[in-house]
Parts: structure tokens; sequence; C-alpha cells
């Protein structure tokens, strides 16, 4: 049988769970995520744990923040003054946003906090500092 190896490009079928057992993603009901193992296309403890697989093979993968989407970082928080945020966007906490860099580089934020002055925006990834369980099944192999 044929083995994963680095640079190979496979496709997955996988849940992704947090450690209180919520799913925060899943390949069920779609195609499966393909990518080349080794290439940075996904995070890093699932891109390491692929290696070796044959097709069929299922397996448990716990990933932890770090090897995942790492800490979340303080410098990506920001404080906007709220009069300069449009009366028409929701601004309710956990409210999905995109600003724009002053290079003209969308960022997806999230609304973390607001009070009558201020909106504190978010640009960590959501799961940015959680450990993270991915139930994968190596559905394909093509060779490198």
């Amino acid at each position: 049988m044929t083995q994963v190896k680095t640079g190979d490009i496979v496709s997955i079928h996988y849940t992704g769970t947090l450690a209180d057992g919520a799913t925060f993603d899943s390949s069920d009901g779609r195609d499966p995520l393909e990518f080349t193992v080794g290439a940075g296309q996904i995070i890093p403890g699932l891109d390491q744990a692929i290696p070796g697989m044959t097709v069929g093979d299922k397996k448990t993968v716990e990933v932890a923040a770090d090897q995942a989407y790492g800490q979340p970082d303080p410098n990506a928080r920001q404080a906007v003054p709220r009069s300069e945020i449009p009366a028409d966007i929701p601004l309710e906490p956990g409210t999905q946003l995109q600003m724009q860099t002053p290079n003209g580089q969308t960022v997806p934020v999230m609304v973390a906090d607001v009070n009558e002055t201020e909106v504190t925006l978010d640009a960590n990834h959501p799961l940015a500092g959680k450990d993270l369980t991915l139930d994968i099944e190596l559905v394909e192999i093509k060779a490198a």
C-alpha cells in the first residue's frame, strides 16, 4: 500500500471539535479537503499527522493551540472610536466584520466588546488559543 509522504497531494474527510465537544468544522456533506502535505496549506499539527497514512486509514489527531492557530495576539485587538463606524454596521459582540488596512488588504475581524465610546475589534483567528481534535479519514493520495 502506498503511504503518504511529504509533497504528495492528499484528500481527507475530517471533523474538527473543541475540548467541549462542539464541532467547529467538518467536510461532512462536502468534497474532501485536498492539500499538498508539508506545503503549509493546513495547520501544522494536522500536516505532521498525515505522512505514513494509507488510503482508508482513519485517525484522531489532537492538535495543541500552538500547532493549530497559535495563541491570541493582544496586538491584534484594537479599540476604534464608535463614531468612526457607520451607523448601519451591527456591533453586537461576536459579529464578524471586515476591515481594510491602509494598503487595501481585507482583514476579517470580530466585534469583541462595545461601549458608548469605543468598539474593540479582534483580528485573531476565532480558533486562536484553542486545542483542537480532528477525526480524519484519508480518501486519496496523488503521488508527488
